[in-house]
C-alpha cells in the first residue's frame, strides 16, 4: 500500500528528463564553446584549469545534491549557506580547539546539519509554514548561531589562552585529509566527496521509495495524500538530507579554509539553486533529477571559471548569473504552457 502512486508517476525521472537534458547540454556545450574562444591566452585548455574547476564548484555542488530533493518535492531551502557555516564553525571548533578525532567530528557536524534541516521540515511539513519563510528564519536562526558558537570570530589553528596570548596547533589530520589531491595531484578529494554525494542523492531519488514520493508531491501534493504517500515525513526528511549535505559542504569549506568562518556560505544558496535550476530541474517541483543538477553545477562553475580567467570582476559575473537564472526560469515557464 505504502508504494501505490498513480501510473503517470511510476517512473518520473525517466519519462520527463528527456528535453530538459538536451536543453541543460546544450546550455553547457554553449558555455565550454565560449570559453575555448575566449581561452585567456589558451589557459582555458590547461589541466588544472579544468582540476580547479571541479573544486571550486564542488561545495556548491554538493549544497545543489540536498537542494535537488527538496525543490523535486515542490519546496526550496534557503538556509544551506547559514547551515554551512554553523558546521563549519562547529567542525573547527571540535577538530582545531578540542583536539576530537575525526571520527567524532564528522558524526557530530553531520547530526547538526540533520537537526538543522530537521527544523525547517517540521515547520514547513508539519506545521504547514510556506518553505521560502520557514527556511528563510532558519537561515537568520542558524547564521546567527555560527555566530554565537565562534565569538563572531573565525575559528582557525590560532588558539587564544587566557592570557590574551596565542598558541598555534597544527591543522588537524580531517581538514588535511579533505583538502588534499589525488591521482597525481589532478583529483582534489573535495571533488570526490561531491561525486559519492551526487551518487547518493541520485540513488535516493531513482531508486527508492522516498525518491518517488518526493517527485509524486511535487507534482501533485494532494493527490499523493490520497494515494497514502506519507507526505509529512517524505517532505521533512528531504529537509532533513538537504542540512545533511550541507553539513558535509560546510566541512570541506572549513578543510580548504583551515579555519571556520561564521560568514562563510553567504549567497551560496543561491549559487546552488542557480545550478539546480539551469540544470533544468522545475522549480515548481515534481521534474528533474540528480543528473540534471550535475550539468548545471558544470555549467555554472566553467561560467565562473572563464569569467575569471577573462578577468571579468565580481560584480559582473553576479549579475550575469541572475541574467541566466531567470532566463532558465522564463524557458520552463514557456514549457509548461
Amino acid at each position: 500500500m505504502s508504494e501505490k502512486l498513480p501510473p503517470h508517476q511510476s517512473r518520473p525521472w525517466s519519462e520527463a528528463l528527456a528535453k530538459p537534458a538536451a536543453r541543460a547540454l546544450i546550455a553547457l556545450a554553449m558555455v565550454l564553446i565560449v570559453g575555448s574562444i575566449f581561452n585567456a591566452d589558451h589557459a582555458f585548455f590547461k589541466l588544472g584549469t579544468h582540476r580547479d574547476t571541479l573544486r571550486q564548484a564542488s561545495v556548491y555542488g554538493i549544497l545543489a545534491c540536498g537542494l535537488t530533493l527538496v525543490i523535486v518535492s515542490g519546496g526550496i531551502d534557503l538556509a544551506v549557506g547559514s547551515v554551512l557555516a554553523l558546521t563549519a564553525v562547529c567542525g573547527a571548533t571540535m577538530a582545531i580547539h578540542w583536539g576530537w578525532s575525526g571520527w567524532l567530528v564528522v558524526p557530530a557536524c553531520l547530526l547538526i546539519g540533520g537537526v538543522s534541516g530537521g527544523v525547517s521540515g517540521w515547520v514547513t511539513a508539519r506545521l504547514r509554514v510556506q518553505p521560502f519563510i520557514a527556511t528563510l528564519a532558519l537561515m537568520v536562526l542558524a547564521r546567527g548561531a555560527a555566530k554565537y558558537v565562534s565569538g563572531g570570530m573565525k575559528v582557525s589553528t590560532a588558539v587564544r589562552k587566557e592570557d590574551g596570548t596565542y598558541n598555534y596547533v597544527d591543522v588537524p589530520g580531517l581538514f588535511r585529509g579533505i583538502d588534499t589531491r589525488i591521482l597525481g595531484d589532478n583529483v582534489s578529494m573535495v571533488t570526490v566527496v561531491f561525486a559519492l554525494c551526487v551518487v547518493v542523492a541520485w540513488f535516493i531519488l531513482s531508486r527508492l521509495v522516498w525518491g518517488r514520493y518526493l517527485y509524486a508531491i511535487g507534482n501533485n501534493e494532494q493527490a499523493a495524500r490520497f494515494s497514502a504517500v506519507p507526505v509529512t515525513a517524505a517532505k521533512a526528511g528531504a529537509y532533513v538530507a538537504s542540512g545533511v549535505f550541507a553539513a558535509v559542504a560546510g566541512l570541506c569549506q572549513a578543510a580548504q579554509e583551515q579555519q571556520g568562518d561564521p560568514e562563510a556560505g553567504i549567497g551560496y544558496e543561491l549559487i546552488a539553486i542557480a545550478m539546480v535550476v539551469i540544470g533544468g530541474t522545475n522549480l515548481a517541483g515534481g521534474r528533474g533529477g540528480l543528473g540534471l543538477t550535475l550539468i548545471g553545477v558544470l555549467t555554472i562553475g566553467y561560467l565562473d571559471k572563464i569569467l575569471s580567467i577573462n578577468a571579468v570582476p565580481e560584480a559582473g559575473r553576479l549579475m550575469l548569473t541572475g541574467v541566466i537564472i531567470i532566463a532558465a526560469v522564463l524557458t520552463q515557464r514557456r514549457k509548461q504552457t
